[in-house]
């Protein structure tokens, strides 16, 4: 079962430029598949799987108590596993492809006002917030980018002059992506402040690069000051991004190409609007809104 494994993993490093943490995701997720078919089904070779065996699996996990969302990205490592099974001809037929995934709740995703990223912002370092910090923020807001990818950004990366980043995205998929001159500001004033030689844009104070973890408590140290804050993780700042841009019109395939996302459809769950706007929406332009 390992050897079969070990050569996915390796066509997935290979040839499509899959990062270690997604997969490190594959190899737990299908790590899991072979206890299950070990321990439950008593077979010890993923070649003699048949869809009854996949089907049990999910609900195995969705009677453990694995959340649905968790369960269909199992689901999906599976499938992609027989897939490739298929193309080497190992098997005839992908047992998983009959499978459906439990039905996940489509969950909008939760964003900042105008005037709370605003309050954000504003805040004054160094009392109020550290330089390095206030850049971190401006920059998630400006350019709408994940946490690894802020990570990874070297200085290299940042285009001073013309105010654009070239970030390495998901798959290791290259995109430009502008940013504004607030940001462009923060960045400078932060650098200024800098005495070392790392080729980061953003490190600790030991001058090495920073972790995704710690960048998730930089932004939640600051989200939390405000009233109800939807969310205080790195990703309420993209969605806050995304969700500022469509509100004023900007197309949706340009936010997509800006989000670095390979489908539009996954672009548009940020076309979402609040009942306030829907209610506003209908009250200007439907002829029988309201009475004369």
């Amino acid at each position: 079962m390992d050897n079969l494994l070990e050569k996915f993993l390796k066509y997935l490093k290979a040839e499509r430029n899959y990062s270690e943490e997604t997969l490190r995701a594959y190899k737990n997720d299908l790590n899991q598949f072979g206890e299950y078919l070990f321990d439950r089904e008593k077979i010890d070779n993923f070649l003699k799987v048949n869809s009854q065996m996949v089907r049990n699996f999910v609900g195995y996990l969705l009677k453990y108590g694995y959340d649905k969302r968790t369960v269909c990205r199992k689901l999906s490592a599976v499938k992609s596993f027989y897939r490739f099974l298929k193309e080497i001809k190992l098997v005839e037929k992908n047992p998983a492809t009959i499978i459906k995934s439990p039905r996940l709740e489509r969950k909008l995703p939760g964003f900042l006002t105008e005037s709370q990223i605003r309050e954000v912002l504003e805040l004054t370092p160094p009392k109020e917030i550290s330089y390095r910090d206030k850049a971190i923020l401006e920059l998630f807001y400006a350019a709408g980018l994940r946490v690894k990818e802020l990570v990874n950004l070297k200085i290299s990366d940042v285009d001073f002059e013309n105010r654009i980043l070239k970030v390495k995205g998901k798959g290791e998929k290259e995109r430009i992506v502008p940013f504004g001159s607030y940001a462009l500001k923060a960045i400078k004033e932060y650098l200024e402040k800098r005495k070392d030689n790392s080729p980061y844009l953003f490190v600790s104070k030991f001058k090495r690069k920073l972790s995704n973890r710690q960048i998730q408590k930089i932004v939640k140290k600051y989200l939390s000051k405000l009233k109800n804050p939807p969310a205080t993780n790195p990703h309420v700042l993209r969605h806050t991004f995304a969700t500022h841009l469509l509100d004023r019109g900007v197309d949706l395939r340009a936010v997509q190409e800006l989000l670095g996302h390979s489908s539009l459809q996954t672009t548009q769950i940020y076309t979402h609007l609040t009942i306030g706007q829907l209610k506003e929406i209908y009250k200007k332009t439907h002829p029988r809104a309201r009475l004369n």
